[in-house]
C-alpha cells in the first residue's frame, strides 16, 4: 500500500505556533509528515541545528507520523532521496504566497514535485520565527508564538 508522504521543509529557527499549526491540520491529509530542517552555510541561524532539530522532535514526540530531518542542498533533492513527492508549505499571508508560488513553480518545473499549501489559521497568522528572533534579541516574553520545547531560560 502506498502511504501518503509529504516533506514540509522549513529552516525552523525555531518552529513556531504557526508551524505546528501546519503540521497537526495537514495530519488530516498525509499519512506521514517528514520535518525536514534546511542547512544553507550562507545563512547566519540563531540557534544551532542540533537545537532547531531537537525543538522540532520534542515537539512532536508524540507523533509517530511526524519525523524529523536535516538536510542541505535542493528541497527536490531531498523529496527525491526520501522518494516523495509533494513539499507542504504554510501560508500566512499574500507575500507569502507571491513567493511560495515562485517556489512551488520552479520546483515543479526541476523535478515534477508538486507542492501543497495550507493556511495558516488566523490566531497564528502573524507569527513568524524574525518575529520570535526579534523578542528573543529584546529580552521578551516570547512563550506564546513556540511550543514548549523551544522556551529557554536564556538564549544567549
Amino acid at each position: 500500500m502506498k502511504r501518503n508522504i509529504a516533506i514540509f521543509p522549513g529552516s525552523f529557527d525555531p518552529i513556531t505556533n504557526g508551524h505546528v499549526d501546519v503540521v497537526n491540520r495537514s495530519l488530516s491529509v498525509f499519512d506521514e509528515i517528514f520535518i525536514a530542517i534546511g542547512s544553507n552555510l550562507e545563512k547566519n541561524y540563531f540557534f544551532s541545528i542540533d537545537d532547531r532539530k531537537s525543538f522540532v522532535e520534542k515537539t512532536f514526540s508524540d507523533k509517530p507520523n511526524v519525523k524529523v530531518f536535516s538536510y542541505r542542498g535542493l528541497t527536490t533533492n531531498f523529496c527525491k532521496l526520501k522518494k516523495v513527492n509533494v513539499i507542504l508549505r504554510g501560508l500566512r499571508n499574500v507575500a507569502d504566497f507571491n513567493y511560495e508560488k515562485v517556489m512551488a513553480q520552479t520546483n515543479r518545473k526541476l523535478s515534477g514535485i508538486e507542492t501543497f499549501f495550507v493556511f495558516t489559521s488566523i490566531e497564528n497568522s502573524f507569527i513568524s520565527s524574525s518575529v520570535v528572533k526579534e523578542i528573543i534579541r529584546g529580552k521578551g516574553d516570547y512563550s506564546m508564538f513556540v511550543p514548549k520545547s523551544v522556551v529557554i531560560k536564556d538564549p544567549y
